[in-house]
């Protein structure tokens, strides 16, 4: 109100202002909770990301992909690749893009998933918990292939799959090919009929290059190396 009359507001335009206030108040909150909800390890933004130390990712691929038409269009996203070549950066950057644009957002580790997957179905629980994971608009599945999963898991995995599939969006990082993902499920029928629906509306970023963490390492040891 000080504002207000100092700036010589008229009275529409004083209303006009406080709502604009009380509206950012109320997006920076919502935004603030979902954030919380997604459960995000780290807070990154693609923006944030060093493309010319990956050349193998296409920018114009990342800048279509965070205008989220793929949320709107329920489709998915799978980034595969060695360790440390920006998959789960790339991934959370997407979910944080998502969230700021009002889509609810869950990431998990794959293994975490299918603890809690195995649980549930064995406390008769899985209908339950699978109605709980197809809600958020956009679902990050975090290192897939890192372990096994066994028949049970393979089973809870596919529910999960075909619960979401042509409904609501979901993104995958692994660092086996699809050729491996057979001795992820141990199961090569299931693994295909995953990745039947996974795949059916769905972009693939295939990142071949250099660990990122491991750049700064390499740099001190050759600098360790010429000072010796």
């Amino acid at each position: 109100m000080e504002q207000a009359i100092s700036d010589h507001f008229s009275p529409l335009e004083t209303i006009g202002f406080l709502s604009e206030k009380e509206w950012k108040t109320r997006v920076s909150s919502t935004i603030s909770t979902r954030m919380k909800h997604a459960r995000f390890p780290v807070k990154k933004r693609v923006d944030d990301f060093n493309f010319p130390f990956q050349p193998t990712i296409d920018p114009t691929v990342i800048r279509d992909l965070m205008t989220l038409r793929f949320i709107q269009q329920s489709e998915n996203v799978v980034f595969l690749g060695p360790p440390g070549v920006g998959k789960t950066h790339l991934a959370i950057g997407l979910g944080v893009a998502a969230i700021e644009a009002g889509f609810p957002v869950l990431f998990i580790n794959a293994s975490v998933l299918i603890e809690r997957l195995k649980d549930a179905y064995r406390q008769d629980q899985l209908d339950r918990y699978l109605k709980k994971l197809v809600k958020p608009k956009l679902l990050i599945i975090d290192e897939i292939g890192y372990l096994p999963f066994d028949s049970a898991a393979a089973y809870c995995f596919f529910q999960l799959i075909s619960r979401r599939y042509e409904r609501v969006s979901t993104i995958f990082t692994s660092n086996k090919s699809f050729g491996d993902w057979g001795e992820i499920f141990q199961d090569h029928v299931i693994a295909a009929a995953i990745l039947d629906r996974m795949l059916h509306h769905c972009t693939t970023l295939n990142i071949r290059g250099e660990s990122y963490r491991m750049k700064d390492r390499k740099k001190h040891d050759v600098l360790s190396i010429q000072q010796i």
